[in-house]
């Protein structure tokens, strides 16, 4: 499997961030790392092997980046004003610089995206679909983290609201709605240790309220929060989508 690392200097989040690509033809895939992951997390976790069938087929490419949000919520990065503007720029790195590098690599300048990822990573595959409806057509988020305002530990600002799905989705209107009511999320969660299909719950009543399709799905209480969990749901909804 062809596998390429790239990095560069954002702009949006004024530090480096790496990419790494797996596959050569294929739907672009976008998985969002867990909270202190790297680009190439879901390799080590191989999750990469799990959908290595489809990556072979040309029927998907896999693209991840850094987690930089997720980091600085796990280390505490700044005062709650800063890590909420971190989140809202995170946002804004996906939509204007990795979204144009990604359609680049596919040589194509309107394919669509499929976003991905588990705990925090599931929050940033949501908010990319929400705020970037018009890149993204679907979004696989599985054992999800969504409310993040117990995790700020102070006061936040509109950064956050623009970037928490949970927080904008109801001021959301015109064309972005009406384009982002075309597009799908599933939002998938085990029962087993430390789940909390609850938050699923939560994301799938705000989509609703807003007309976004959506559904749950309960793995049930033999899938923990953990990656043999993920590496069995994320082969499996993709195989559905492309």
């Amino acid at each position: 499997m062809t596998k390429l690392v790239d990095s560069w200097h954002s702009g949006h989040l004024d530090r480096e961030v790496e990419v790494a690509r797996w596959g050569d033809v294929g739907r672009p895939v976008l998985v969002f790392p867990t909270a202190g992951g790297d680009a190439q997390e879901i390799e080590r976790f191989h999750v990469v092997d799990a959908c290595s069938e489809l990556v072979s087929a040309g029927r998907v490419k896999i693209y991840s980046c850094d987690s930089v949000n997720g980091r600085a919520l796990l280390v505490g990065e700044g005062d709650s004003l800063h890590r909420s503007w971190l989140l809202r720029r995170f946002v804004e790195f996906v939509g204007n610089e990795l979204v144009p590098a990604i359609r680049a690599d596919c040589q194509s300048n309107d394919i669509e995206i499929i976003s991905a990822g588990a705990s925090i990573g599931a929050y940033n595959a949501l908010a990319a679909v929400c705020r970037y409806p018009d890149a993204f057509s679907a979004a696989i988020c599985m054992s999800g983290t969504y409310d993040l305002g117990r995790f700020m530990k102070g006061p936040t600002n509109e950064h956050f609201h623009w970037a928490s799905p949970l927080d904008h989705l109801g001021s959301l209107g015109g064309d972005h709605l009406t384009q982002l009511r075309t597009r799908a999320v599933i939002l998938a969660c085990g029962g087993g240790a430390n789940e909390d299909i609850g938050e699923s719950w939560k994301v799938a009543n705000a989509l609703g309220a807003a007309g976004v399709p959506n559904r749950v799905d309960d793995w049930g209480p033999d899938w923990p929060h953990d990656w043999q969990t993920w590496r069995a749901m994320l082969p499996h909804y993709l195989a559905d989508l492309v």
